[in-house]
Protein backbone atom coordinates (compact mmCIF):
# COMPACT_ATOMS: atom_id res chain seq x y z
CA UNK A 1 0.00 0.00 0.00
CA UNK A 2 1.27 3.50 -0.88
CA UNK A 3 2.15 5.77 1.92
CA UNK A 4 0.44 9.15 2.28
CA UNK A 5 3.38 11.16 0.87
CA UNK A 6 3.47 9.08 -2.34
CA UNK A 7 -0.29 9.46 -2.81
CA UNK A 8 -0.02 13.25 -2.49
CA UNK A 9 2.86 13.38 -4.99
CA UNK A 10 0.94 11.16 -7.44
CA UNK A 11 -2.15 13.34 -7.04
CA UNK A 12 -0.12 16.50 -7.73
CA UNK A 13 1.50 14.98 -10.82
CA UNK A 14 -1.91 13.96 -12.20
CA UNK A 15 -3.29 17.42 -11.45
CA UNK A 16 -0.37 19.19 -13.17
CA UNK A 17 -0.63 16.95 -16.25
CA UNK A 18 -4.38 17.48 -16.43
CA UNK A 19 -4.13 21.27 -16.14
CA UNK A 20 -1.32 21.50 -18.68
CA UNK A 21 -3.33 19.53 -21.27
CA UNK A 22 -6.35 21.82 -21.25
CA UNK A 23 -6.63 24.22 -24.15
CA UNK A 24 -7.33 27.82 -23.35
CA UNK A 25 -10.52 29.01 -24.97
CA UNK A 26 -10.38 31.92 -27.39
CA UNK A 27 -11.89 34.80 -25.37
CA UNK A 28 -13.71 36.14 -28.45
CA UNK A 29 -15.84 32.99 -28.55
CA UNK A 30 -17.52 33.74 -25.25
CA UNK A 31 -17.23 37.53 -25.30
CA UNK A 32 -18.50 38.84 -28.66
CA UNK A 33 -21.98 37.91 -29.87
CA UNK A 34 -24.58 38.92 -32.41
CA UNK A 35 -26.91 40.94 -30.21
CA UNK A 36 -29.51 42.45 -32.53
CA UNK A 37 -30.34 42.67 -36.21
CA UNK A 38 -32.80 44.65 -38.26
CA UNK A 39 -33.74 43.27 -41.68
CA UNK A 40 -36.05 46.16 -42.57
CA UNK A 41 -35.05 49.66 -41.48
CA UNK A 42 -36.83 52.63 -43.01
CA UNK A 43 -36.91 55.12 -40.11
CA UNK A 44 -34.99 53.80 -37.08
CA UNK A 45 -31.30 54.49 -37.77
CA UNK A 46 -29.46 56.00 -40.72
CA UNK A 47 -25.87 55.35 -41.71
CA UNK A 48 -23.34 58.17 -42.19
CA UNK A 49 -24.81 58.86 -45.67
CA UNK A 50 -28.36 59.24 -44.36
CA UNK A 51 -29.46 55.86 -45.75
CA UNK A 52 -31.75 53.58 -43.74
CA UNK A 53 -30.18 50.18 -44.33
CA UNK A 54 -30.35 46.75 -42.71
CA UNK A 55 -27.98 46.40 -39.75
CA UNK A 56 -26.36 43.89 -37.44
CA UNK A 57 -25.26 44.78 -33.92
CA UNK A 58 -22.37 42.93 -32.26
CA UNK A 59 -21.94 43.17 -28.48
CA UNK A 60 -18.81 42.69 -26.37
CA UNK A 61 -19.84 41.04 -23.10
CA UNK A 62 -16.40 41.46 -21.55
CA UNK A 63 -14.75 44.22 -19.57
CA UNK A 64 -11.91 44.61 -22.09
CA UNK A 65 -11.71 45.81 -25.70
CA UNK A 66 -11.80 42.99 -28.28
CA UNK A 67 -10.09 43.22 -31.67
CA UNK A 68 -12.26 41.48 -34.28
CA UNK A 69 -10.10 42.34 -37.30
CA UNK A 70 -10.26 39.56 -39.87
CA UNK A 71 -13.38 37.91 -38.44
CA UNK A 72 -16.33 37.26 -40.74
CA UNK A 73 -20.05 37.93 -41.02
CA UNK A 74 -22.25 36.14 -43.51
CA UNK A 75 -25.84 35.38 -44.37
CA UNK A 76 -24.89 32.10 -46.02
CA UNK A 77 -23.57 29.10 -44.06
CA UNK A 78 -21.95 27.69 -47.20
CA UNK A 79 -19.93 30.91 -47.60
CA UNK A 80 -18.57 31.61 -44.09
CA UNK A 81 -16.02 34.13 -45.39
CA UNK A 82 -18.54 36.24 -47.32
CA UNK A 83 -17.65 39.55 -45.63
CA UNK A 84 -14.45 40.07 -43.66
CA UNK A 85 -14.36 42.62 -40.87
CA UNK A 86 -11.65 45.17 -41.76
CA UNK A 87 -8.29 45.41 -39.99
CA UNK A 88 -8.32 47.82 -37.06
CA UNK A 89 -11.90 46.99 -36.03
CA UNK A 90 -12.49 46.52 -32.32
CA UNK A 91 -15.36 46.63 -29.87
CA UNK A 92 -14.88 48.48 -26.60
CA UNK A 93 -15.56 46.82 -23.26
CA UNK A 94 -19.30 46.19 -22.85
CA UNK A 95 -19.73 48.03 -26.14
CA UNK A 96 -21.65 47.69 -29.37
CA UNK A 97 -20.60 47.68 -33.00
CA UNK A 98 -23.01 48.26 -35.89
CA UNK A 99 -22.39 46.69 -39.28
CA UNK A 100 -24.60 47.94 -42.09
CA UNK A 101 -25.90 45.03 -44.17
CA UNK A 102 -26.53 47.08 -47.29
CA UNK A 103 -24.39 45.48 -50.01
CA UNK A 104 -22.62 48.83 -50.46
CA UNK A 105 -18.96 48.19 -49.70
CA UNK A 106 -17.93 51.42 -51.47
CA UNK A 107 -19.22 53.50 -48.56
CA UNK A 108 -16.93 54.55 -45.71
CA UNK A 109 -17.37 52.51 -42.53
CA UNK A 110 -18.57 48.98 -41.87
CA UNK A 111 -20.81 48.02 -44.80
CA UNK A 112 -21.18 44.30 -45.47
CA UNK A 113 -21.51 42.91 -48.98
CA UNK A 114 -24.92 41.37 -48.27
CA UNK A 115 -28.40 42.47 -47.19
CA UNK A 116 -30.71 40.83 -44.67
CA UNK A 117 -33.92 39.24 -45.93
CA UNK A 118 -37.25 40.25 -44.39
CA UNK A 119 -38.40 36.71 -45.22
CA UNK A 120 -35.95 35.32 -42.66
CA UNK A 121 -32.51 33.74 -43.02
CA UNK A 122 -29.32 33.08 -41.08
CA UNK A 123 -26.53 35.37 -39.87
CA UNK A 124 -23.21 33.90 -38.76
CA UNK A 125 -20.20 35.46 -37.02
CA UNK A 126 -16.96 33.48 -37.35
CA UNK A 127 -13.26 33.52 -36.57
CA UNK A 128 -10.66 34.05 -39.33
CA UNK A 129 -10.14 30.26 -39.48
CA UNK A 130 -13.87 29.71 -40.22
CA UNK A 131 -14.93 28.54 -36.75
CA UNK A 132 -18.47 29.80 -36.15
CA UNK A 133 -18.74 31.86 -32.98
CA UNK A 134 -22.42 32.78 -33.18
CA UNK A 135 -25.23 31.76 -35.51
CA UNK A 136 -28.71 33.27 -35.61
CA UNK A 137 -31.56 31.96 -37.73
CA UNK A 138 -34.40 34.44 -37.76
CA UNK A 139 -37.94 34.09 -39.14
CA UNK A 140 -39.70 36.53 -41.44
CA UNK A 141 -40.65 39.80 -39.79
CA UNK A 142 -42.63 43.00 -40.05
CA UNK A 143 -41.39 46.50 -40.75
CA UNK A 144 -39.42 48.42 -38.08
CA UNK A 145 -38.94 45.52 -35.66
CA UNK A 146 -35.55 44.12 -34.66
CA UNK A 147 -34.57 40.58 -33.72
CA UNK A 148 -32.81 41.03 -30.38
CA UNK A 149 -31.33 39.07 -27.49
CA UNK A 150 -33.03 39.54 -24.17
CA UNK A 151 -31.47 39.77 -21.69
CA UNK A 152 -28.95 41.84 -23.59
CA UNK A 153 -26.03 39.80 -24.94
CA UNK A 154 -27.00 36.47 -23.37
CA UNK A 155 -30.69 35.73 -23.79
CA UNK A 156 -32.86 34.20 -26.44
CA UNK A 157 -33.79 36.19 -29.53
CA UNK A 158 -37.21 37.76 -30.00
CA UNK A 159 -38.84 40.46 -32.09
CA UNK A 160 -39.01 43.79 -30.28
CA UNK A 161 -38.72 47.54 -30.71
CA UNK A 162 -35.22 48.30 -32.00
CA UNK A 163 -32.54 49.37 -29.53
CA UNK A 164 -29.90 50.51 -32.00
CA UNK A 165 -26.44 50.61 -30.39
CA UNK A 166 -27.78 50.46 -26.80
CA UNK A 167 -28.88 47.82 -24.29
CA UNK A 168 -31.82 45.68 -25.44
CA UNK A 169 -34.87 46.67 -23.40
CA UNK A 170 -37.94 44.68 -22.41
CA UNK A 171 -40.35 46.64 -24.61
CA UNK A 172 -42.02 44.87 -27.52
Amino acid sequence: MMNKKKKIILFLIILIVNLSCKKTEDPIIRDVVINELMPVNSTIAADQNGEYDDWIELFNLSSSTKDISGYYLTDNKSNISKWQIPQGTSISANGYLIIWADKDTTQIGLHANFKLSSLGEEVLFSKPNGTVIDEIIYPGQTLEVSYSRYPNGTGAFRWQNPTFNVINSTSK
